[in-house]
């Protein structure tokens, strides 16, 4: 049988795991050790970070815990480096880097794991107690300042850096010449397939404070073949493609939200044309596809089944 004691490891351990990453991620910890020839004191860390000297001690130990540093004791003085993992997923520097997701994590979704009592309770996201924006105005939560836009947009950059060229690869939009990114934002995806398949011609399509944020902060070789289109998916007139991809765009939102939009989308799409949805569903979405007179839709978790509809696919 477990005791208090550990019980009360447990406890602090699940508690310090998420903030030491977030806070060593954005006081810059691993980008220096990540970039340092040699390992180093926590006095050196502290100095080039300009922190205090006791609060990067407690911090590099905690990260050396949690097995994302590195330690030696050389002529009795501890010396940090970096791991393979935080070189490879937490340096900024790293073409595979997923800094600042985690940024962004620790900004936003991350606090609402603090009203997790109300939000099963109540059955809704706790947006309205964290940031005193109403639970059904999600991006208004995500994108809430103009500091937030830009960094929930990196942070999805770094996402599809690691699996945009997969998730392209796997579905092979070479057939279709016409492609749209609904809610692509970031334009990572877009740029996945465009480096992949040159002769596409790709759609974003967001809302306005979302595109015109993204052509200001983030530019891509690949831009002026990507075609930019404002709106809201739920209202405005939607782009006709031949291949439609929603990546990370129905998790967010309601069964009934999330019919209407596929339907729309559906709607939208030229005959022999392709639906490509890559999100994870709730069960009242699941429910909500499964019973709607004009969509019979399997769970989207990932690209592994086909859904075959009348002149069109949707693949789930």
């Amino acid at each position: 049988l477990g005791t208090s004691e550990s019980l009360t490891g447990a406890e602090s351990g699940f508690c310090r795991c998420p903030e030491v990453l977030f806070a060593a991620c954005e006081l810059g910890v691993f980008d220096l050790l990540a970039e340092a020839p040699e390992a180093l004191g926590s006095a050196a860390v502290a100095a080039r970070l300009g922190i205090s000297s006791r609060g990067t001690e407690l911090l590099l130990d905690a990260c050396v815990s949690l097995k994302l540093l590195q330690v030696e004791v050389r002529r009795e003085k501890a010396v940090y480096e970096s791991t393979e993992l935080t070189s490879t997923y937490l340096a900024r520097a790293s073409p595979k880097s997923q800094r600042d997701m985690l940024l962004h994590t620790a900004r936003t979704p991350y606090l609402g794991w603090g009203h997790l009592a109300a939000a099963v309770r109540d059955q809704k996201n706790q947006y309205l107690k964290a940031f005193g924006v109403p639970s059904e105005e999600l991006f208004t939560a995500i994108y809430r300042s103009q500091g937030e836009r830009p960094q929930a947009v990196r942070g999805l950059q770094d996402q599809w850096r690691l699996g945009g060229p997969r998730v392209v690869a796997a579905l092979d939009p070479s057939p279709f010449p016409r492609v749209c990114d609904l809610g692509g934002g970031s334009r990572a995806l877009a740029k996945a397939c465009m480096s992949l398949y040159p002769r596409s011609q790709v759609t974003m399509f967001d809302i306005p404070d979302v595109v015109q944020m993204a052509e200001r902060h983030f530019s891509f070789p690949e831009d002026e073949r990507i075609a930019f289109c404002e709106g809201d998916f739920f209202k405005d007139r939607l782009p006709e493609p031949d291949l439609c991809i929603l990546a990370r765009a129905l998790h967010d939102w309601t069964g009934e939200k999330c019919s209407h939009l596929l339907g729309r989308t559906y709607q939208a799409c030229k005959p022999l044309s392709v639906i490509c949805s890559q999100s994870q569903l709730s069960a009242e979405g699941f429910l909500a596809f499964g019973t709607s007179p004009r969509l019979r839709l399997s769970n989207c978790f990932s690209l592994s089944r086909i859904v075959h509809f009348p002149q069109k696919l949707w693949f789930c």
